[in-house]
């Protein structure tokens, strides 16, 4: 068995981290892309904030393609953490215009959106905490 240089599997480490963010963050994009119709006719200012995310997604996805900049990552994680803070308020207390979601946690949508989301925060503390070398590395 062969050993790969220390550069460089932490460089191979940060190429499939930061594929899979960018095939995470289009996850998210596509999820809310595909709810936004029916989003928009219920409650016009959620659908914009939809439209918010959904460019966010693109243009981090962008810089993470490009380079595993730690502001990259924190926009990574912070976008997915409010989608997951804006999903969690429409189903307990409820958001304006949108009492019908209270307690409507089985929706297939919301679900997969709370899977890739939480992966896209797992992934993105990883890359930020203990993957703090693999940054400077990949920076360098």
């Amino acid at each position: 068995m062969f050993q790969l240089d220390s550069s460089l599997g932490n460089s191979i480490r940060d190429g499939i981290a930061r594929a899979v963010a960018v095939i995470g963050l289009a996850g998210v994009a596509l999820i809310h892309l595909l709810d936004a119709p029916a989003t928009f006719q219920s409650a016009a200012y959620k659908g914009w904030l939809y439209v918010g995310l959904i460019l966010g997604c693109v243009v981090v996805a962008g810089a993470l393609i490009r380079s595993s900049d730690r502001r990259a990552w924190t926009a990574a994680a912070l976008l997915s953490l409010s989608a997951i803070v804006a999903f969690v308020v429409s189903r307990t207390v409820g958001l304006p215009q949108g009492a019908d979601d209270i307690g409507n946690w089985s929706e297939p949508l919301g679900l997969a959106s709370l899977f890739v989301e939480g992966s896209l925060v797992a992934l993105s503390a990883s890359a930020l905490g203990s993957g703090g070398p693999r940054l400077a590395a990949a920076q360098a």
